[in-house]
Formats: C-alpha cells, sequence, structure tokens
C-alpha cells in the first residue's frame, strides 16, 4: 500500500532587518563593532516607573522585581552620552534616513509625508533608556516573484540593540557598541505561500 503524502499549506510574512552602513541613527558615533577591552563600564537596574497615563507598566514592574543588573561597557572614541540615556539623542541621522527611503521605493512603498519617533518598551537590558526609538517611514508596497506578488506592509529605520557579551541569571552584560546602529525593518503581508 502506498501512502498518500498530505499536502502541507504554507502562509508567511516575513520580517526582514538590515544594519545601515553609516553612523549612529541619533547620535554620530560611529557604527564600529569592537573586540578589545572597554574603555568604562556602567552598572544599572531597572526600575519601573509610572508611564504618561500614570500607569506603571506590568511587565515592568515583574521585571523590576527580578533585580537583575545590567553592565554596560563603553568606548571613549566611539560612544557617547546619548547611548547612556543621559543626553537627547540629535537628531535622526540624514544618510541612514535617505538610505531608508530608497529602498522603501525600491519596494514601490508610498512614503509617508509626515512621521514621529516612536518608543517600543525594551526590558531585557539591551537598550538603556528602556525602550528602542523607531520610525515608520513607508506603508503599502509590494514585489514581484517567481512564486507571486508580496505585499509589503511597512519600512521602518530604528535603532539597532545593545550587544549581549555574558548572559547570567542575575546578571547581563551588553556592549554599547551596536546600540543605535541604524536598522531598516521590512515587513511583508502573509503573502508568501511556498518555502
Amino acid at each position: 500500500m502506498v501512502k498518500k503524502e498530505k499536502s502541507v499549506v504554507i502562509k508567511a510574512g516575513l520580517e526582514i532587518h538590515q544594519q545601515l552602513d553609516t553612523g549612529k541613527l541619533f547620535c554620530r558615533c560611529p557604527s564600529i563593532l569592537r573586540k578589545d577591552e572597554p574603555d568604562w563600564i556602567v552598572h544599572r537596574k531597572l526600575h519601573a516607573v509610572a508611564g504618561e497615563k500614570g500607569d506603571i507598566d506590568i511587565a515592568a514592574q515583574h521585571e523590576t522585581l527580578q533585580n537583575k543588573e545590567f553592565i554596560y561597557q563603553g568606548y571613549k572614541d566611539t560612544n557617547c552620552l546619548i547611548e547612556f540615556d543621559e543626553q537627547p539623542p540629535l537628531e535622526i541621522d540624514k544618510e541612514a534616513l535617505k538610505i531608508g527611503i530608497q529602498i522603501a521605493l525600491l519596494l514601490n512603498c508610498k512614503i509617508l509625508p509626515v512621521t514621529q519617533i516612536m518608543r517600543k518598551t525594551v526590558l531585557d537590558g539591551s537598550n538603556t533608556s528602556g525602550f528602542q526609538r523607531t520610525v515608520l517611514i513607508a506603508r503599502n508596497g509590494w514585489i514581484k516573484t517567481s512564486k507571486g506578488k508580496v505585499r509589503i506592509d511597512h519600512v521602518n529605520l530604528e535603532e539597532d540593540a545593545a550587544r549581549i557579551v555574558n548572559r547570567g541569571e542575575k546578571e547581563m552584560t551588553f556592549r554599547l557598541d551596536r546600540l543605535g546602529i541604524p536598522l531598516i525593518e521590512i515587513g511583508t503581508a502573509p503573502d508568501i505561500k511556498t518555502p
């Protein structure tokens, strides 16, 4: 007796991230990944605070109770106070924004005439500010593939997270060399139907 193969149906979308070879997104530090010993180390703990509506985020409160320590390594010639969340961010890097718009146009997206920088909460310590800055720059694009059209839901420009160096049970060490490197995020619609 021959077994009949069951057909597999796929319906998937992708979220694709690509670093850009520019300076960092919200400061003017170079985007250089380092292997040498850091010049300084800062120890921090997460403290849950009330948000704009006066409420404390439940996830932030939970993580605060874990009493984890975050250790950040930095370099005097490639890191700055912005990356330590000790100074407000600068205007978005114009070269990174230009590249993001070029990519969006190649993906047939509609460029948004007005955007604002959003903050996504980050509780794992990979961003010193406790959030990731991201900006939606384009929507509603598409590309043709050999298997059909794939819609592009969005193109974002966002900052990369700090690079983890060591992960312990109650202590995590991050290197700030990667924090703030611009990323293009491309999100497709669930139009992918084959591997």
